[in-house]
């Protein structure tokens, strides 16, 4: 609990190994999940397209609205959890400073965009396809990159 309020790791090395263990199942869940995401929806824009809207040709149905909703109600869960682990080590390790913040909103609008703008894709346009795509990608992609920027602040002995 001294952690929290002076931000101080140097008396209690076993927070430090403990939250680096916490950054790897971080960064092991970022990458199983975008290969979930490449099994599930599709790993190019033809096969999400054909996930979420089927395709009359080939005969293929598109995904059921109870596993869509589903696969967003788990993404926003995990992604919030996520959200709030990195976040507040990002925050207790790092200085305030402008480019902090600008890391930290990013992190939290692709985090949260990218669920929504699967069912905005299902709902109301493909268009919102290439969002989803652009959004995963990103929030995956800066989670990891704000992780990884953890590690050498936990001064491991």
């Amino acid at each position: 609990m001294k952690f929290l309020v002076t931000k101080d790791l140097a008396h209690s090395q076993l927070l430090a190994y403990l939250m680096a263990a916490v950054l790897v199942a971080i960064l092991l869940y970022l990458g199983l999940d975008v290969v979930l995401h490449g099994y599930v929806i599709g790993s190019d824009l033809t096969a999400i397209q054909t996930t979420l809207f089927g395709n009359m040709e080939t005969f293929e149905e598109p995904i059921l609205i109870d596993s869509l909703l589903l696969q967003v109600h788990i993404d926003l869960f995990m992604t919030i959890f996520v959200l709030l682990i990195l976040s507040s080590i990002y925050i207790r390790l790092h200085d305030k400073t402008t480019r902090m913040k600008w890391v930290l909103h990013a992190l939290f609008i692709t985090g949260l965009l990218a669920p929504l703008s699967l069912l905005f894709a299902y709902f109301l346009s493909e268009t919102f396809v290439m969002v989803w795509v652009v959004t995963f990608l990103l929030w995956h992609l800066l989670a990891f990159v704000v992780a990884l920027s953890i590690f050498p602040r936990l001064n491991f002995r």
